[in-house]
């Protein structure tokens, strides 16, 4: 069962921009309730917190995106994007989208599919 969609990944030059949508599809869950992040993971790397934006808006970033990569979220339309500007090779990656918290205890977390991105000349 898919539960958050993620698109947007692609190919891109050195230097070009993406825009990556994570899609909420949690059934008997509200987005309003959950933290949101991406990460990514490179290929032979762990996989690393991007960027997050917490449910009152609250974002923080690696310090390898700070000024190039802009998180944000539309509760109405319940998705999570992450802006990237000035994209580097260092950048490609498979993004995920996560999504932390609900209105239980334990928080729950949900994982998006992935999506690819891929900065080359």
């Amino acid at each position: 069962q898919v539960q958050l969609v993620e698109s947007g990944g692609g190919l891109v030059q050195p230097g070009g921009s993406l825009r990556l949508s994570c899609a909420w599809a949690v059934s008997r869950s509200f987005f309003v309730d959950f933290d949101m992040a991406w990460y990514r993971q490179a290929a032979g790397k762990q996989r690393e917190l991007v960027a997050a934006i917490s449910r009152r808006g609250t974002t923080n970033y690696a310090d390898s995106v700070k000024g190039r990569f802009t998180i944000s979220r539309d509760n109405a339309k319940r998705t999570v994007y992450l802006q990237m500007n000035s994209l580097e090779p260092d950048d490609t990656a498979v993004y995920y989208c996560n999504a932390h918290g609900g209105l239980v205890s334990p928080p729950r977390d949900y994982w998006g599919q992935g999506t690819q991105v891929t900065v080359s000349s």
